[in-house]
């Protein structure tokens, strides 16, 4: 409770020294789906710790991964284009989205990850599918957020389970 507290006031950054970083005692990730009215898409963002998400990206696919090294920039592309398909999917009015890959950014020690969907209709439901880090944490946490026509829903999932519905 005191570290959920702490971070919550200090930030997850300042919970870790710049020089020598100190692994977090938990493992969460955070998806966000909104739906733009305005250009009638999904539009969805994933955070996930960094060393968490390279240590995930090293079992699956059995190769170096590496976010701060910039000579692996392309290979990195490639590495988290393929694992965000096979770890996260959005089902809307029980039709399943392709989800576009626009790319990521790293934000000190998260990665952040970009994605949508098009999709013409308000959303009157919403499936996540999310297991993004299941391959490597047993106590991994997803938080979910779906936002539509300006209602905010959160949720979140639990390893083992893989999904949570929002009806709007």
């Amino acid at each position: 409770m005191k570290m959920i507290l702490f971070i919550l006031l200090y930030g997850m950054g300042n919970y870790f020294a710049e020089d020598n970083a100190v692994k977090h005692p938990f493992h969460v990730s955070n998806t966000e789906v909104n739906y733009n009215a305005v250009d009638k898409n999904l539009e969805i963002s994933c955070k996930i710790f960094t060393d968490d998400f390279e240590s995930a990206l090293e079992k699956t696919y059995k190769q170096k991964a590496d976010f701060s090294n910039k000579s692996m920039e392309s290979q990195m592309e490639k590495l988290v284009k393929q694992y965000m398909k096979d770890h996260l999917a959005i089902h809307v009015d029980k039709k399943q989205m392709l989800l576009t890959y626009i790319g990521y950014e790293v934000d000190r020690e998260a990665v952040n990850i970009y994605l949508e969907s098009p999709y013409l209709n308000l959303p009157k439901t919403v499936i996540v599918q999310n297991t993004l880090n299941y391959e490597v944490y047993d106590d991994q946490i997803s938080i979910i957020h779906v936002i539509v026509d300006g209602k905010r829903n959160t949720k979140k999932i639990t390893f083992p389970a893989r999904l949570e519905t929002f009806n709007f």
